[in-house]
Parts: C-alpha cells; structure tokens; sequence
C-alpha cells in the first residue's frame, strides 16, 4: 500500500482494522552487561492480562521472579495520520492502483497521438505541492548556492517551479498539458459561497436547533475529515459541504470542458493530479467521481509531492536545470495560473465567507469589524464579524472558526452536535442560560476590559461556518509533501523522506517555510478580475445547452457539487480517543 513506510495495515476484510501490523512493536531496553564476557540470555513472557515481560534465563530455565514488565510502544498521531487512517478493503484495493509506477507504465504503454486508442494525458498540480518543492530548492540554494546550474536564478518563485515541473512532465515524461488547480480552486471558493449563502437562506430568521439544521456549514476540501465523518461521526454529514474539492473540479474540467474542445470523450483524456496529502487518492477513488457512461474517473491516479519528487530524481533532473527551451503553455485554454487568494494557506474557505458577510453589512449601510481569537493553538481559531451603525449598538452578524489537525476536529464536532441539540448535547442553539451568560460576560470584561461580549445582541451565536482540515497547519503539512533536506555527508543535502534521514512529518519549523513560500504570490485586481471573467465563460460553456433555470441549476449541481454518506461496519467502531 503506498502509504508510510513506517506503517502498514493488514487482514483485509469488508474493513480493515488497526492490526499487529498497525502497533508498534513492544521496546526493549539494552541493558549495559559488566562482564563483557558474559551473554545475557532472556526472553519475553506475556501474562493472563497480556502484559509483556522481560526474564532472566538461568540454565536453561526461567527465573521464578516474574521479570521487568515491558512498555508497549505507543503510536503516535502524526503517524496515525501519515498512514490515512482505517480504510475499507475496496479503497485499499483502489489506492494500491494510484502510484507514480502506475503513471510512468500508463504514460509509456499510451499509443500514439495518431492512433484512435491515444489517451491524451493531462497533469495537474496543487500550489501546496508547487510551494513543498520550491521550499526545498531555497534550502538547498542556501545551504550551497554553487548547485545551482543557473546563476542568474537566485531563489525561485513558485512560477519558475511550476515551469520546470511542466517541463519534465512534457519533455520527459509525456504529458501533453500541465496546469495548476488554483482555477479549479477559484470556481470551488465561488460555489463554496454560493452553496453558504443558499444554506443561510434556508435558515434566515432561526436561531433554534430546529430552524438552523443547515448550519453550520463545515469545508469538504479535506477528504482525510470527510473519510472520519462518514465513518465515526455519521451526525455531521448534513452540515458538511457537498462543494467538491479543487482537486475533483480540476477533473471535471480536464474530462468534461477540456476534453469537449479536443473533441475528446471523458475516457480518451489520462488525468493525474500531484496532491500534498494521501488522502486524495481517497477522494478520487470515490464511487461518485466515477463516469458510468464512460467508464473513467474524474481523476484517474493521484501522486503526493514526494513520489513526484522521486520521478524527478530517477530521472535525474533538477528543478534548477536551466530550460533548453519553453514548455508552450496551453493558451488555447487560457486557464489562469497560480491564482492567488486570501485566507489560510489551505485554500482559504473561511476567509471567502467572511468577506461575503463583511460587503453584505456594508450594502446595509452598516460598518464591521472583524476579531480573531486563537483557542489554545494557531490551528484553532475563532472568527467574529460584528456589524453597527453610527451610534448604534453592536451585533455579532457571524461566527466562524478555523480547525486544523484532529484533536481540535475533535472538539468542533463535540461543540457542533452539542449546539445542534445532537445526542442530547445540552441547550437548544443559540440559547445561553443565565450562569453561563454572566460568566461569559465576567471573563469578556476581565480579559479585554470593555463592554462584556454577552450585552451584545447576537454574542452567544453558535458558529455558522467552519473550516476543517485533517493535518495540523493544514494542506501545507500534508502528509505526502516532500520532507525537510537534510544533511548526509556533509556535502549535500538529500530529501529526508527519501533517503529515510529521520525528517519527520509535522516540523513545524519547516511547515512555516513551506507556508511562507505559497504566501509569497503577490495577487492585483487584474488577476482577479481577468480570473472572474475566465470562470463566467467556462461555466457557460459546461451548461451550454441548458435552457431552462432548473436545468442549469440541475446541471451545475452535477458538475459541481458532490454528496455524503454514512460507511458503517460491524467489524469496528471509530470511537477513537487522541
């Protein structure tokens, strides 16, 4: 399975469990032995309890004291999510088809552009990744500026990256069009908003659980957080988003739009996405991704940033070799690329809502002001949009959060069904009680010293929107990015995942750099506008021949909107505890 190379999961059944295989095995200590001549013979007993024990062997026999009790190793959550979590046998089955062996045997199987069975291959790729590569082609310009084979290049952008990407992929590897998702992403922000805005009209004027069963709404883009709801928390579906993701956006366009002005069926096009996480082969290995008419996928195989990584190095080209000649760009498409966008370095979801709601007070007549409060760690954040009039009082129009990594998923979702009135989560939504109200008051006033956030009309409002992301620090941490580079021997730097140094998933200093990196495209109004403009057309020609409201609303929907549903097993519970 080509998932952690420290992990693996066995016993293939209707669901896979976490096994022997998934547990660590029990650590023993060596113990300094004073008499270099003399040999230590032990051996490990287990109890009726099943705990494991360390015995002394004397003679052949075991010594009658029972023996040091051994601790059993504990596996970690960093590596609990590097391994994509407990996953049913026919998603194993389908991941183990989605690997850069599976892409170089397609690509080099694939007839010629002549033949009638020619697939035309198609590569897309995520900014998170373009930014993992790029950071570590900085690391590797600073540590020894002498490799770089062009002089002229001192620290380049995540354009120049994407540039060199498309490169290899057409003059190496045989691809014939590259793109980036961030347009992909741009129509996903957009119907994001749309489907926020249809759910709070569905709700305008209840604050109740009953009359606000839409809301909150919860961010899809992350599969690894749709994957654990579908399977442990089955109750949050209906508040998750049914936008589909940039990566499934991406395929609907290369199969359905791309394809169309080729003159190419959805399963003539060969589509391979670079993501930062393993869970997107997930994603696209979803049974709703799936053309039944064409017998094709939207995304047909997934690589993560370090088997693409691992091409580049078997192939032994460098990300600074110096261009013999432009890739021509695929104009005739005129995708934008590299869209930037405003938010979090995962895509930015929350931070589109709140602007929606910031320029709907405005058209009100109203000011806004925005507050940020950080729960416990920057990967969990509370956002707070108050609008007012001049002189009047002030109101808490919205509230959101931003929830990365699964110990703060965990207490969103606990917060979420307890203000749902889910299980017999407490109160109603958006009711307070007295006690709680006054202390909530007290601790406003003494930490921020003015009017007490209860007093305000809407400040015990329940959240309308989050944004959930599996990883800690979000898609930049993706388990599949490429790896801090690390010293070997002194006189290189190697990929630490590659070359099995120790770098470990989750440094948080060099996720930093990473994310600094994908915040360094600077964005102007053209860019926008230009994007907006390129959306419009392309939409109009996915829905072109639909005459009707309902038939364009029907049709969009299919395009751009997926669904979700419960996965239930007899053979575990996902009750998991981290």
């Amino acid at each position: 399975m080509t998932f952690s190379g420290a992990l693996l999961l066995t016993d293939l059944n209707d669901f896979i469990t976490p096994s022997q295989a998934c547990i660590k095995p029990v650590e023993t200590k060596t113990v300094p032995v004073p008499d270099p001549s003399a040999v230590a013979s032990t051996q490990i007993s287990v109890d009726g309890t099943g705990g494991y024990y360390e015995v002394n062997i004397e003679n052949g026999k075991s010594a009658t004291d029972k023996g040091v009790k051994l601790e059993k190793a504990q596996i970690s959550l960093n590596d609990c999510l590097a391994c994509s979590g407990c996953i049913t046998s026919a998603e194993s089955v389908l991941i183990t088809m989605q690997s850069h062996e599976e892409v170089l045997a397609v690509l080099k199987d694939n007839p010629p552009k002549s033949a009638q069975e020619h697939r035309v291959p198609v590569l897309s790729i995520s900014p998170q990744s373009i930014a993992s590569l790029a950071a570590t082609v900085h690391a590797r310009l600073a540590a020894y500026p002498e490799t770089s084979h062009d002089s002229t290049i001192t620290k380049p952008s995540m354009a120049d990256i994407l540039a060199r990407i498309e490169a290899f992929a057409v003059q190496e590897l045989g691809f014939e069009y590259v793109f980036d998702t961030t347009f992909a992403r741009h129509i996903a922000l957009k119907e994001h908003l749309l489907e926020f805005q249809e759910r709070v009209a569905a709700t305008s004027g209840s604050s109740s659980a009953e009359g606000r069963t839409s809301l909150p709404m919860l961010a899809s883009a992350c599969p690894g957080w749709v994957c654990y709801a579908e399977k442990a928390h089955p109750e949050m579906l209906p508040f998750i988003s049914g936008t589909k993701s940039p990566q499934q956006i991406m395929g609907t366009l290369v199969k359905e739009w791309i394809g169309d002005k080729l003159g190419k069926n959805p399963e003539q096009m060969y589509h391979v996405t670079v993501m930062p996480c393993y869970d997107k082969k997930l994603e696209a290995s979803r049974q709703d991704f799936y053309n039944e008419q064409y017998r094709t996928r939207d995304v047909d195989c997934v690589i993560t940033t370090g088997e693409l990584e691992l091409l580049l190095e078997s192939r032994g080209w460098d990300l600074l070799r110096p261009l013999k000649a432009p890739t021509p760009s695929p104009v005739s498409f005129n995708i934008p690329r590299l869209m930037p966008h405003v938010g979090s370095s995962s895509g930015g979801w929350l931070q589109g809502i709140v602007e929606f709601i910031e320029e709907r007070e405005r058209a009100k007549g109203k000011q806004t002001s925005v507050h940020t409060k950080t729960i416990r760690t920057a990967d969990y954040e509370e956002i707070t949009v108050e609008a007012f009039e001049e002189g009047g009082n002030v109101e808490v129009v919205f509230r959101g959060a931003k929830c990365f990594g699964f110990r703060n998923l965990q207490n969103v979702v606990r917060k979420v069904a307890k203000e749902a009135g889910i299980k017999g989560a407490g109160a109603s939504r958006g009711r307070v009680t007295g006690a709680a109200a006054a202390l909530r008051a007290r601790r406003a006033k003494a930490s921020n010293g003015v009017e007490a956030l209860a007093e305000k009309p809407g400040s015990d409002r329940p959240y309308d929107y989050v944004e959930v992301m599996a990883c800690p620090a979000g898609c930049v941490n993706g388990g599949g990015q490429a790896r801090r580079p690390i010293a070997s021997t002194g006189d290189s730097l190697v990929n630490g995942d590659t070359a099995g140094m120790g770098a470990r998933w989750g440094d948080r200093e060099w996720v930093k750099v990473v994310e600094d990196t994908y915040c360094s495209e600077a964005c102007d109004a053209n860019t926008w506008e230009i994007a907006e403009t390129r959306v419009k057309c392309v939409l109009d020609d996915l829905l072109s021949g639909c005459e009707t409201g309902d038939a364009r609303t029907s049709r969009r929907s299919a395009l751009l909107r997926t669904q979700y549903r419960a996965v239930v097993s007899d053979v575990i519970g996902l009750n998991v505890k981290w």
